[in-house]
């Protein structure tokens, strides 16, 4: 429910009861979830998000002379001149080139579109700035320079995140949702599970010193309810018993175990590089002179600016794009698993992930689709709910299963954490 409270807030969600209230003139901002105007360029998207300033400068073209001074003042007042140096330093920030300002936003990807998004949310005066997940889309650099934009924000900030190291650096207090409740903790993210694993100790303690003190009035009543002498006792223990009040443990039990299928063994190097070039245009290539292996047990990171080739080297492992030159050889049982970011959004929609996955496990009957989808945390109704009802995890958790279907030996996880909350990072991990 953390996306629907914030819809909430920013009324696109009607409430069945109660109000929520802020000062009238207090100034509401959040990320728009996808960009329609894509004729416009990036720099210019983002200048036109402040509609004060947009509508003085409109108001400028027809005012007349007596006018002018209380516009001029106004713009004044609102730093109006340094718009545009501030609009480019948020788009280098989160690493837009100079060259990218006047491309229109129809020459960028989805990803990069939802980073345009976010530098407008930024770029807006706010005195309340709602962000949910403004990390999904970014590399470790701008990831750290939001970080740092973030802790110099003057207003109230109202963050969605899975960062653990983000939450702790940004935040002084903690709402956890659980069980249709909100609890409160002071504090970042560390002290919130310091506390929170002390509050389950102590309710843990407390049900267990209730249960002991449950069986022992209990066994009394067993032993001594039809004996005469102890029939008064028992009867008082029997009112004891029913007045006892048990601790409920009102806590959800996280998904945190991936399974992934044993695959078979392979001997290194099980992918061999040499002399190779490729890129998406004959001519144009993006990586060139590569050569190295790939060893049975390797554990390899792909570190670099966006747009430095990553996504290109893994897609070319992949097959899914041809050498210009050189050559790749690699084991003849290879088989490959590859997880991008974009995946999710060609999913269908509207089939149950057992539909989807059977696609795969032909050979499976229905009892072993469910089993492998249960591996990736997607067990009981969630095994038949649509997948356009799924949460963004979860549709990561689906394409786990999707890409795990033949026991790959390889994997290549192109930002697979995106969606995940942090304890199913935590558990990928392990």
């Amino acid at each position: 429910g953390k996306s629907t409270l914030f819809r909430t807030i920013q009324n696109e969600i009607a409430l069945e009861e109660g109000s929520i209230n802020r000062p009238s003139n207090s100034r509401l901002v959040y990320m728009a979830q996808e960009i329609t105007q894509t004729d416009i360029s990036a720099l210019d998207y983002i200048l036109q998000a402040d509609t004060e300033r947009t509508e003085l400068l409109k108001k400028l073209e027809t005012a007349a002379d007596i006018e002018l001074p209380s516009i001029y003042e106004r713009l004044s007042d609102i730093n109006a001149d340094s718009a545009e140096a501030r609009a480019c330093r948020i788009l280098n920030g989160l690493g837009f080139a100079d060259s990218d300002f006047k491309r229109p936003l129809s020459d960028f990807s989805g990803g990069w579109r939802m980073r345009i998004a976010l530098a407008a949310t930024l770029f807006q005066p706010s005195d309340i700035l709602l962000l949910d997940e403004p990390t999904n889309h970014l590399d470790l650099e701008s990831s750290m320079w939001l970080l740092n934009f973030l802790q110099k924000y003057k207003g109230t900030l109202l963050l969605i995140s899975h960062d653990k190291s983000f939450l702790n650096e940004l935040c002084n207090m903690i709402i956890h949702f659980e069980s249709k409740k909100l609890y409160a903790y002071n504090g970042n993210y560390d002290t919130y599970q310091h506390t929170r694993a002390e509050q389950q100790n102590l309710q843990q303690k407390l049900l267990e010193k209730q249960e002991k003190t449950r069986a022992h009035l209990q066994a009394f009543v067993d032993r001594f309810r039809y004996k005469a002498t102890k029939a008064k006792q028992a009867q008082s223990r029997l009112k004891q018993l029913e007045k006892l009040k048990m601790t409920v443990i009102d806590y959800e039990t996280a998904f945190t175990h991936f399974e992934f299928p044993t695959p078979y063994e392979l001997v290194s190097p099980i992918i061999k590089i040499e002399n190779a070039a490729t890129g998406y245009e004959e001519g144009k290539p993006i990586l060139t002179k590569l050569n190295l292996q790939i060893d049975k047990d390797d554990r390899i990171a792909l570190l670099g600016a966006n747009g430095n080739g990553k996504s290109t080297f893994a897609k070319m492992l992949t097959g899914e794009l041809k050498l210009f030159e050189g050559s790749i050889t690699a084991s003849k049982k290879l088989n490959i698993g590859y997880f991008a970011q974009h995946q999710s959004e060609e999913l269908p929609q509207n089939i149950t992930p057992v539909s989807y996955i059977a696609g795969f496990m032909q050979d499976a009957n229905e009892t072993k689709v469910r089993a492998h989808l249960a591996c990736f945390g997607l067990d009981g109704q969630k095994a038949i709910t649509q997948i356009n009802k799924l949460s963004g995890g979860e549709k990561a958790r689906l394409l786990f299963a999707k890409i795990t279907c033949d026991k790959p030996n390889l994997l290549i996880l192109d930002e697979p954490t995106n969606h995940l909350d942090i304890e199913a990072r935590e558990g990928l991990m392990e």
